[in-house]
């Protein structure tokens, strides 16, 4: 198995606050692969390490082959539409064509092809009525599916996405899920954090997190009652018919109180 994304004993930290400790995994290439685990389990950081915001303190990362920072134009980073500002005075196309940049720069005149594009990144988030309009006046599914559109548009062989589809409608919800298939298809690697087990039980490989590397894996392997409840301590309930019921807090902030997946490997 290839790996788009390794880790050799890497710790990282935010000045003395550890959030990832001697940990060692691998994403595979041209796969979607999950990141879950309770509220600071690292799973954000990881995103921030692998295009190089947030340095490695101690061990190896290797991304597409490369050090993180050497790698970087090879990686689309989309972060939660409600972590960026949308009060900013831009149009939805002029968000999505900000996705050029990275190969243009910012003073880089685009061309036909760039265009192109640009055209085709809107039509697959199905945002071409939303052009004009400005981040301010979408709703928070428009604003995420524009996001998702500026991280298509700059081709990358390897898509970050951070909690993609958290708290947002379903046809936005939809649309994104169905793009991500679309880039696995393509053979391109993407790698999303998420605090949905069902959703990370959709994806072809796991990794959960809690201040260091629980499990890794397929679903099956890695979503099991053990593994959780290693993870989210005594927030994981066993309920009857083996179902898994986490509550999280991350959840009441979003307006969901639990997370609940099934162990298949139970009776």
């Amino acid at each position: 198995m290839a790996c788009a994304v390794e880790g050799i004993g890497i710790n990282l930290a935010y000045g003395r606050h550890s959030v990832l400790a001697d940990s060692a995994f691998c994403l595979p290439a041209g796969a979607v692969t999950s990141l879950v685990g309770p509220n600071g389990a690292g799973k954000s950081s990881l995103l921030n390490a692998i295009v190089g915001l947030l340095p490695v303190q101690s061990g190896s990362l290797s991304v597409l082959g490369h050090d993180p920072i050497k790698a970087r134009r090879k990686v689309a980073y989309v972060l939660q539409s409600a972590k960026v500002n949308d009060q900013l005075p831009v149009t939805v196309r002029e968000v999505v064509t900000m996705g050029r940049f990275a190969d243009r720069g910012i003073l880089g005149r685009l061309r036909s092809s760039d265009r192109a594009i640009v055209d085709e990144a809107i039509d697959r988030l199905e945002i071409g009525p939303l052009v004009s309009r400005h981040l301010g006046e979408l709703s928070g599914g428009q604003r995420q599916r524009v996001f998702i559109a500026q991280g298509l548009a700059q081709k990358a062989e390897l898509l970050l996405l951070d909690e993609p589809v958290t708290g947002l409608d379903l046809v936005s919800r939809q649309r994104i899920l169905d793009v991500v298939a679309e880039e696995r298809a393509a053979g391109r690697t993407v790698v999303m954090t998420t605090h949905d087990l069902s959703e990370a039980a959709e994806t072809d490989h796991v990794l959960l997190l809690a201040g260091r590397v629980v499990a890794a894996g397929t679903p099956a392997e890695v979503l099991t009652t053990d593994h959780l409840a290693s993870a989210y301590g005594g927030r994981l309930l066993r309920l009857e018919g083996g179902a898994v019921l986490i509550d999280d807090p991350h959840h009441h902030a979003h307006g969901h109180d639990h997370t609940v997946c099934h162990d298949d490997d139970e009776s």
